[in-house]
């Protein structure tokens, strides 16, 4: 299962890390854009996500757009069309790594 809908209502999500293009790295060791299969920029975000009474923990949001100027360090959000996505691999020292990887549309400003 891919993209499963998720509500992070209940969460206070504030911009660590304001939204850039996502990078990896290709075979070579260079720095390259990921896009998507119609080659479409994807960008990612870092939040912290709080709920009340819990500690909080930060998470990497890949964005399906750019989604503009005005979002800084500090600023809370609000995540348009959030999905989560489970995955499994074993890395080269054959450990496996598990774990759920965050998405959405974009970004909104929490008025205020």
């Amino acid at each position: 299962m891919r993209n499963i809908p998720v509500n992070l209502a209940g969460y206070r999500l504030m911009v660590t890390e304001p939204p850039a293009m996502k990078m990896r790295k290709d075979d070579a060791g260079r720095e390259v854009v990921v896009t998507d299969r119609e080659g479409a920029t994807k960008f990612v975000v870092s939040l912290f996500a709080k709920t009340k009474g819990e500690k909080g923990e930060e998470i990497r949001v890949t964005l399906d757009a750019d989604p503009g100027e005005g979002f800084d360090e500090g600023d809370l959000i609000e995540l348009v069309d959030a999905r989560v996505s489970p995955y499994s691999f074993k890395n080269d020292r054959g450990e496996t790594v598990s774990g759920i990887a965050f998405s959405a549309a974009g970004l909104k400003p929490l008025g205020g």
